[in-house]
């Protein structure tokens, strides 16, 4: 398998929402490669989170070289896809399993000038994106580790499988995963072909955040050949 550097975006999710600039700014200042940011709808996901104003408020606080990379699980993110690139998304990923036009969404996304990813459920198979990784029409697959909606789950070592079907179609395509990721987890996603660490609880409870995410990168260089960035 061809060596990748590790990336780790701290997912905001699990950030103190009272000192939400200040938390993220703190991960920023640790190391962190981007910022995850999830939005959920209560409908695609049983539960709520943010919204475009959110995400344009991070943007002037934290100012254009922070990677906004935001995950869609939303019923139609077709429609909402434009306000989050307008808020200052740097990446907008949307989920296979989503009842549009998934494609064309994909298109839209590109046409914007922005990174657009595919997302995959637990649940769903590899298969259901073989088409999109092929014809290169996407530019990054997340792979769930856990069921979307909630924080603070178990990591799901099922899903290890399906991140090395991915990368054997595409040597190159970046694989995100998102979901009990810590620095046990992290260097298991990185065997089977991983590259972007969406960690939540594990960086933000952490003592030193700063500590952890090298800890983490460590862990997937020394056990299984990943390039440190």
């Amino acid at each position: 398998m061809r060596k990748t550097p590790i990336t780790i975006m701290p997912s905001i999710l699990a950030a103190d929402m009272g000192a939400l600039a200040a938390d993220c700014r703190r991960a920023v200042e640790a190391g962190a490669d981007g910022l995850h940011v999830d939005i959920m709808d209560g409908h695609f996901v049983p539960n709520l989170s943010m919204g475009p104003a959110v995400v344009a408020a991070l943007r002037n606080h934290l100012g254009a070289g922070v990677h906004l990379h935001v995950h869609l699980m939303v019923v139609r993110p077709d429609q909402y896809a434009d306000p989050f690139i307008d808020a200052g998304a740097d990446t907008v990923l949307i989920h296979i399993e989503s009842p549009c036009d998934v494609p064309d969404t994909l298109r839209r996304i590109r046409a914007r000038k922005v990174r657009a990813g595919i997302t995959l459920n637990p649940d769903t198979p590899a298969d259901a994106v073989r088409d999109l990784v092929r014809d290169g029409s996407i530019d990054e697959v997340l792979c769930m580790t856990v069921h979307p909606g909630f924080g603070g789950q178990s990591f799901m070592p099922e899903i290890l499988p399906k991140i090395g079907a991915i990368r054997a179609w595409d040597e190159a395509m970046p694989i995100s995963v998102d979901g009990g990721i810590d620095r046990d987890s992290a260097p298991r996603t990185a065997a089977s072909g991983a590259s972007i660490m969406l960690a939540g609880t594990a960086l933000f409870r952490a003592d030193n955040m700063s500590a952890e995410m090298a800890a983490m990168r460590k862990e997937c260089a020394d056990r299984y050949g990943t390039d440190l960035p």
